[in-house]
């Protein structure tokens, strides 16, 4: 088990912008004498004195000691120079996103620190593999990338190029958890872990607008409410700014020779012509300011609840919607044998299922029954507050009427979808589930790595894979296979490894 630099070590950092100077705070705080350098002197103090005040806040609020914030400060200094980090046993370099300026950077460290120095680089998108290639020990070099803001995301992915020699990235893993943060071990592929596995978190919500079946606040509180997600894909975008966020989702798209599974929206690409950045520039997909309404998701009217449903099957989503029933009203009659096309409930006319990535209209017209409606998937039936509905276009809109009325009843806030396959939820935590999978299955990282990233990296409500486990893989594989036969595009091609574990009636764990 490889053992973390020692706090009598010295750490370097290159580059005193936010990334570094967050770098800086933390490994000071962990111990560790910390040198920082940047072109421009003036600017290294400058972050200096406000990591200093930092500590000092920090001490001010009890999250810290006053002694260790006085000594996490003293550890701090400012250099000169470039050879000024001839001491260091780690440097970590912070600087422009520019693939030559970071080659030239290391090879001018290089000549100046010992043969034993790690070289990490905080890169969030370039190989690190094409940064080292040109190095004369490129096996030191590797890849520590954290995310923003650094004293508070707990995330950092080691990653490894072709050349990174295994116990080095296994020594900046340890370090990473001394300094208390949850690292995990990715491959130089592009996005790594959390840029590449996230794309489908925005990519799907784009599509679902971009074919007008909700608005960008309903899909929001859709993944809020009912999906456990912290916010929506529209609000995080517009917090992210546009600009970025096509940039990353374009890069990405380009690295893997345009897969289309990473193809950029259009309706994006359009935000970033207009200048409709987000919040930093006042408008997004939402606009921004003083007196500004906040955005409101469309919620269904209340209907009357019918006075009798039969819930269908003994299966845990059955389970729970009986027990949000048990005291509400209608009379809830249960059958437990198993319905063709796995339906959930009869109320009046009408029959319900959960979307398997079909349309409803679609699945009314395979079932020969044309009062179809689906409800979407949510995180917790038992605690979701929200459910998204649609119906076939063949539904009436008395029966579709009795189904809004009973989840209402049942304690659930309903939002309309228009009839796209796979709704909003479930089609999202689909693509998610499956890009997670195929990490794994590409020797990215491992299934416990890809889980832990999302949580802490992204702050998803729970591992991709585990919840892939717990919704089921078959059911999974279903949505995605239906999502390709509607589309009729490769976007939406299953992972191997999930088909491989359908096959076997395995899991991802356990």
């Amino acid at each position: 088990m490889a053992i973390a630099l020692d706090t009598s070590r010295v750490v370097a950092v290159v580059g005193s912008g936010a990334m570094g100077a967050g770098i800086a705070q933390v490994a000071a705080a962990a111990g560790h004498e910390v040198k920082l350098f940047d072109t421009r002197a003036e600017a290294a103090d400058k972050a200096i004195a406000a990591i200093r005040k930092t500590y000092s806040t920090l001490a001010g609020k009890g999250k810290m000691t006053a002694a260790a914030a006085a000594a996490a400060s003293a550890r701090l200094q400012s250099a000169s120079a470039i050879g000024d980090l001839a001491d260091a046993a780690l440097v970590v370099e912070a600087i422009v996103e520019n693939l030559d300026a970071k080659r030239q950077l290391f090879a001018d460290l290089e000549a100046v620190v010992a043969d034993d120095c790690i070289l990490a680089t905080n890169t969030s998108s370039i190989s690190v593999t094409a940064i080292g290639a040109k190095l004369r020990l490129p096996q030191r070099l590797v890849g520590m990338h954290f995310f923003n803001p650094v004293p508070l995301m707990a995330l950092v992915e080691i990653v490894s190029g072709l050349a990174t020699d295994r116990d080095t990235a296994d020594i900046i893993h340890a370090t990473g958890a001394a300094w208390g943060k949850s690292p995990v071990h990715t491959a130089s592929t592009p996005g790594f872990i959390v840029n590449r596995v996230a794309r489908p978190y925005y990519a799907e919500g784009l599509r679902v607008v971009t074919e007008q079946a909700a608005t960008p606040a309903t899909l929001d509180a859709v993944m809020r409410e009912a999906g456990g997600f912290r916010m929506g894909p529209f609000e995080l975008m517009d917090l992210i700014g546009h600009d970025v966020n096509f940039a990353v989702t374009s890069s990405v798209f380009a690295a893997f020779f345009n897969d289309p599974r990473f193809t950029p929206s259009l309706l994006q690409q359009e935000l970033v012509n207009a200048g409709f950045l987000g919040r930093k520039s006042g408008r997004g997909f939402y606009q921004y300011g003083d007196n500004v309404p906040a955005p409101v998701p469309q919620t269904e009217p209340a209907y009357p609840a019918p006075q009798e449903v039969v819930l269908q099957g003994g299966n845990t989503v059955a389970d729970t919607l009986a027990a949000r029933l048990s005291s509400s009203g209608p009379q809830v009659r249960r059958t437990f044998f198993q319905q063709e096309d796995g339906a959930l409930l009869k109320c009046g006319d009408a029959t319900v299922f959960l979307t398997d990535g079909r349309t409803a209209t679609q699945r009314a017209l395979d079932n020969t029954v044309p009062n179809t409606v689906l409800f979407d998937l949510a995180l917790d039936f038992s605690t979701a507050s929200r459910i998204a509905l649609t119906r076939a276009d063949q539904c009436s809109d008395a029966a579709y009427q009795a189904v809004i009325g009973l989840f209402q009843i049942a304690g659930f806030a309903v939002s309309p979808l228009g009839d796209v396959p796979g709704m909003a939820v479930m089609r999202t935590v689909a693509m998610l589930t499956n890009e997670a999978a195929d990490a794994v299955n590409q020797g990215v990282c491992s299934v416990q790595a890809v889980d832990m990233a999302m949580q802490k990296g992204v702050n998803y409500p729970r591992g991709l894979l585990a919840w892939a486990d717990n919704i089921g893989l078959n059911v999974v594989m279903t949505v995605l296979d239906n999502l390709a036969t509607t589309y009729g595009e490769d976007r939406y091609r299953i992972s191997p490894l999930i088909q491989r574990k359908v096959a076997m009636g395995a899991k991802f764990y356990g």
